[in-house]
């Protein structure tokens, strides 16, 4: 599959291709599906759903971020329906998606209550601060959606004279809801 490409910036940093990787393996998604991207900034999310979904909503609050999104997946070859939105969510959501990717931190109980109540199958949401992770995996659990948190960390290799060193990115944490979630184990 064709690397993503970004030629266009948002001025926020893009969830990165090895988390995108798993957030896309936690959402599950196939032809049929029809996936929403919250906050879609740069719409590396975006990009990669309309790869492997039937149909991508994109969710954005920022005019400038929506452009973005537009102009990045212009530059990319991608399958699915796509919409693109300029919303505040939860407006703007649809009320047929499978599954439900949470980029950004503003008004996720809200969007989560939306979920709950459109019957949403999988939801992702991705989080770089630690005290918004846990009101995020507390919220997941209040709605009895919560099915697992990954919290991961990403790498890059560089050389340091004539050596490898690695230059880390912020943790993750991913808290990932399923309509039948049992908790965690």
């Amino acid at each position: 599959m064709a690397q993503v490409a970004l030629p266009h910036d948002a001025k926020a940093g893009p969830t990165k291709p090895e988390v995108r990787a798993v957030t896309l393996a936690k959402l599950d998604l196939g032809p049929s599906d029809h996936v929403v991207d919250v906050g879609s900034c740069t719409g590396a999310v975006t990009i990669e759903a309309a790869r492997r979904a039937g149909r991508v909503t994109a969710i954005e609050r920022k005019p400038e971020r929506l452009e973005v999104t537009e102009k990045n997946l212009a530059a990319n070859e991608v399958d699915a329906d796509v919409t693109v939105r300029e919303a505040e969510a939860p407006d703007g959501l649809p009320e047929d998606a499978d599954a439900l990717f949470v980029g950004g931190s503003r008004n996720f109980e809200a969007v989560l209550d939306h979920a709950v109540e459109t019957d949403v199958d999988r939801i992702v949401m991705n989080v770089a601060r630690l005290e918004v992770a846990g009101r995020a995996v507390e919220a997941f659990r209040e709605r009895e959606i919560l099915d697992e948190v990954v919290q991961f960390q990403v790498s890059h290799g560089y050389e340091l004279v004539g050596a490898t060193s690695f230059d880390s990115q912020n943790p993750v944490y991913m808290i990932v809801g399923r309509r039948d979630a049992e908790g965690l184990a």
